[in-house]
């Protein structure tokens, strides 16, 4: 998706190669390596080295900092004169892996009794309540009881819980994908939900919806961006103005939404 809110300014001079989080391509097998440093204006950078046979300098920045490819016959004065003149891109990408990072830590979840997460935008506590006999949610507290022993193990609460987690979320985004399908004159033709790890939704020419069932954890407002994105592209296979334009059609605000879905991370389990 296009366009990012500017990176912060850095918190500290140092941004260590191990610092970020991000998908990066796999290396070649058996290419040279070197871990170098040096300093972009103010920071110290470390930076992967590798050579490979190839005939431009390529950066990427990944869940281990920033990697260089660069040919062979290339000096390392030329790559770091190269560094420079990409300063600016390399250091806020950095900056935003790093806090993406951040934000997966602190999505993490503590499957234990009194333990929290977030659902539909806002907290539920998890309660242990052996005298029950079925998962029961408590709308006034926000709390799920679980019928489990207590000393249950993590796992056991992980399990319970997100079963009932998945249950919702086809409940919720069922009545959503209608609303919008409607709203925008296409066809749904199934809905299923996705575990993927890097994916809100994805959508096929066949009117085939995928959502992942993890958005039961964010507000309605950003649930409802991503049914209308999908379901958008339902008539624009594509992010062209036109697709947008379909998006707005049902979401005339739905920037807001997109821009907080990007300060999201996927829950991890």
């Amino acid at each position: 998706m296009p366009g990012k809110r500017p990176a912060p300014l850095l918190q500290d001079n140092q941004l260590s190669l191990f610092d970020v989080a991000a998908e990066i391509a796999p290396a070649e097998p058996g290419a040279p390596r070197t871990v170098r440093e040096m300093m972009l204006g103010q920071h110290r950078i470390g930076y992967e080295l590798k050579r490979a046979r190839r005939r431009s300098i390529g950066f990427v920045v990944g869940p281990q900092g920033l990697r260089v490819s660069a040919p062979r016959w290339v000096p390392v004065q030329e790559i770091e004169r190269a560094l420079h003149h990409k300063g600016e891109w390399i250091l806020r990408k950095l900056v935003e892996q790093r806090e993406r990072q951040q934000r997966i830590q602190a999505a993490r979840i503590d499957w234990v009794d009194g333990g929290t997460l977030p659902y539909l935008g806002a907290p539920l506590t998890l309660v242990i309540a052996p005298q029950v006999r079925e998962v029961l949610w408590d709308d006034a507290r926000r709390q799920l009881h679980l019928p489990l022993p207590h000393g249950a193990s993590a796992e056991q609460i992980r399990d319970l819980t997100q079963a009932w987690l998945q249950a919702r979320a086809r409940e919720d985004f069922l009545p959503r994908c209608r609303h919008f399908a409607d709203r925008l004159g296409v066809t749904m033709t199934s809905l299923r939900l996705s575990s993927a790890q890097t994916r809100w939704g994805s959508a096929s020419a066949n009117g085939s919806i995928r959502l992942n069932w993890r958005l039961i954890h964010f507000a309605p407002a950003i649930i409802d961006y991503v049914v209308a994105h999908e379901l958008a592209h339902l008539r624009e296979m594509n992010h062209s103005p036109a697709f947008w334009d379909t998006v707005r059609s049902v979401l005339p605000d739905f920037e807001r939404s997109r821009d907080a879905l990007r300060e999201e991370s996927i829950v991890l389990q």
